[in-house]
């Protein structure tokens, strides 16, 4: 009988084709946790879908391919994948092979244990980013660093979208972001506003070997900017956070 997963691990994906094969084989191996796997698209003729459906017939069947129905972008491929999951936990991670996969079973753990958004952490001890453009380390370092100090958030690393989230807080508070990659900072800035816990493990980011960053800096950082101030405000309750509901049904 096939086991319940624990985690669903979302990625965000754009033509990456095989480029996601070596991926799929660091987290799959990494990862220990019953799981399942969501590649999420934004149109059906993405080049990362063959070779997703190819690795799920000759390696593992919990890896799926699924084309976002909610809009394009990150953050609405984000969103699919997080109203898509089975399991009460999910975790975000990148289709760059940026992010070090062995950190998701610690991460779903502490969501297990009782916080709501677990970050991995760059700028905590232990923790290091390796390459990347430089404005952009230095803004992402920054916000992580004031909102940690300032507005006691509970992660030096507020702005990495690589995090596991209780799947019902966030179906509690919703997603507003529609664009970028803001949706990591947005749901730790809610957990915030709310009182409720939010942790942070150490991870090394490494930057990506191929292809190039999507990224848009100067088209997201009003998002950004909107959701760190956001961060600072008074205590609030779910009706206060929340957005206007968006759609649940599983798909």
């Amino acid at each position: 009988m096939n086991e319940s997963p624990r985690v669903t691990v979302v990625i965000p994906a754009y033509n990456e084709a095989s480029a996601i094969v070596p991926v799929l084989d660091r987290l799959l191996e990494a990862v220990s946790l019953p799981c399942e796997v969501l590649v999420v698209v934004d149109f059906p003729e993405d080049t990362t879908i063959p070779y997703v459906e190819s690795y799920a017939e000759r390696v593992q069947p919990t890896v799926r391919a699924v084309v976002n129905e909610y809009g394009r972008g990150p953050a609405n491929a984000i969103r699919y994948g997080i109203h898509a999951a089975q399991a009460p936990v999910v975790v975000v991670t990148m289709a760059d092979g940026c992010d070090d996969p062995r950190q998701i079973d610690d991460l779903t753990r502490l969501v297990e244990r009782g916080v709501v958004v677990a970050a991995a952490s760059r700028y905590m001890p232990g923790g290091q980013q390796v390459g990347g453009p430089m404005l952009k380390r230095f803004m992402s370092r920054t916000a992580g660093r004031t909102l940690f100090w300032f507005a006691r958030i509970g992660t030096r690393d507020a702005t990495n979208s690589f995090k596991a989230y209780r799947r019902a807080f966030v179906d509690e508070v919703g997603i507003e972001s529609r664009d970028g990659f803001e949706i990591g900072l947005e749901l730790t800035a809610k957990a915030r506003r709310m009182r409720m816990p939010v942790a942070e493990i150490p991870t090394i980011w490494l930057d990506r070997e191929a292809g190039v960053s999507n990224f848009k800096i100067a088209q997201w950082l009003p998002k950004y900017l909107h959701w760190y101030f956001f961060a600072f405000g008074s205590r609030l309750g779910v009706p206060q956070v929340s957005e206007t509901p968006q759609p649940t049904e599983k798909q």
